[in-house]
């Protein structure tokens, strides 16, 4: 399987580019804090999909894939937080729906597989 032609690592990929954007607007003092947290989380999505494409088994693939999930469900929370927090407003609602649309995508994915 090439990560590439994949739909989920796509996605994950415009996903780390809206968090990677969001985060921006974050305060100064957030630099090593949430702002770097998130943006790890997310870059961590397309990458596990990618190292899981690279394996040579599907049962490694599938744990690569599970382990994209629990950043996305990381990245979540963190976004949640940085919302009450009061670093961005107006970015929130399209994230979530792609780490919505990403996480059923994997879920979709690894029934699949498995």
């Amino acid at each position: 399987m090439v990560h590439k032609e994949l739909a989920v690592w796509k996605n994950s990929i415009d996903l780390v580019v809206g968090i990677y954007s969001a985060s921006s607007l974050f305060p100064p003092d957030e630099k090593f804090g949430l702002t770097s947290q998130m943006r790890r989380a997310a870059v961590s999505i397309p990458s596990n999909i990618a190292e899981g494409c690279a394996r040579n088994s599907t049962k490694e693939l599938i744990q690569f894939l599970s382990i994209a999930q629990g950043s996305l469900a990381e990245l979540e929370t963190q976004l949640l937080i940085s919302k009450r927090l009061g670093f961005h407003d107006d970015h929130e609602s399209q994230l979530l729906e792609q780490m919505d649309h990403i996480g059923r995508m994997l879920n979709s994915l690894i029934k699949k597989l498995g």
